[in-house]
């Protein structure tokens, strides 16, 4: 939103601030460059409203927490076929001219993620009939990205879908693996949980690359195609906890818990189609990002309130 904002568009914001925090748009709001609405859209005439007037959507409403709740919750993300229809039918009827989706890389086939040993970087034609999208949540994006290319195609609605893969960065919350890290290193756990057995592999993107692609995706793309907006750096999870360590200065026992959620053990994305399109690509290496995320998170969090929400968050939204 800030990034929109420095190009001198007017904002309409609409959430219901079940995860989101008005305080993050407060200064924006008190310049007067953004509209927020409190609300959520799959209420009677909410995303009616909030389409009048409007000429680009962006998106980024979900059901959606961390990985312990896309495994241990499905009715929640289910609704998010319902909310996507809604949106995406509101925005032809009001004449939106684009739609940018926010997807996500659980649009990719759970079989081909299951072997660490695998050097893979996950390709957009990869998701292809027969789907095997993971949990609710996944298929719940699947689904909205081929909703909005039949828009497209038939009501000439100009769209782009973004395939975020695992962003982290401030203002994130601790239902997420990388702020859930630093929440424990925060508080000063000890032992140090890491969820499955650490090998899993991640390509955790900064908060302010996505933004930047998102944005591109408006500007480059209107056909509906679908861009994965992720670095390529193979990153295990405990390397990241172990980073998280170290930059916190804390020593720890790390106890492993295979037990939890654990995901697809193997998901990296291959961006050279958001090169190609829309001459993106990611510009904060994981070390600089996870340090910047950090120093926030220390600056701005209560070790008593972490203590009280963390193990509610691990699994909800």
């Amino acid at each position: 939103m800030d990034a929109l904002v420095e190009r001198g568009a007017q904002v309409r914001v609409v959430d219901d601030l079940t995860s989101g925090r008005r305080s993050n748009i407060e200064q924006l709001l008190a310049d007067g460059r953004v509209t927020f609405v409190e609300a959520d859209l799959r209420e009677p005439g909410v995303t009616r409203a909030a389409m009048k007037g409007i000429e680009i959507v962006f998106h980024l409403a979900a059901d959606h927490g961390g990985r312990g709740y896309v495994d241990l919750h499905q009715a929640g993300p289910a609704s998010n076929l319902f909310l996507d229809g809604l949106v995406f039918w509101e925005a032809v009827k009001a004449g939106v001219e684009k739609v940018v989706y926010a997807s996500s890389g659980c649009v990719y086939p759970n079989s081909m993620q299951t072997d660490t040993k695998q050097v893979l970087y996950l390709r957009e034609g990869d998701v292809k009939p027969p789907h095997d999208a993971d949990n609710m949540y996944g298929w719940a994006k699947l689904m909205a990205e081929l909703t909005l290319q039949a828009y497209h195609r038939e009501h000439g609605l100009k769209a782009a879908s973004c395939r975020y893969f695992t962003v982290y960065g401030p203002r994130g919350v601790e239902n997420h693996a990388v702020i859930a890290m630093i929440a424990r290193a925060f508080i000063g756990q000890n032992p140090f949980d890491v969820w499955g057995d650490g090998t899993q592999i991640r390509n955790w993107t900064y908060v302010d690359d996505i933004v930047s692609g998102t944005i591109l995706a408006a500007e480059k793309i209107d056909d509906g195609t679908a861009v994965n907006l992720g670095t390529m750096e193979r990153i295990r999870v405990i390397d990241a906890a172990k980073m998280v360590l170290e930059f916190s200065g804390q020593k720890a026992d790390i106890r492993f818990r295979p037990d939890m959620p654990t995901g697809p053990v193997n998901r990296v994305a291959d961006n050279a189609l958001a090169k190609r399109l829309m001459g993106w690509e990611p510009k904060t290496p994981f070390r600089v990002g996870l340090r910047k995320t950090m120093d926030w998170y220390f600056a701005t969090k209560h070790k008593e309130q972490v203590r009280g929400v963390l193990e509610q968050m691990l699994t909800a939204r």
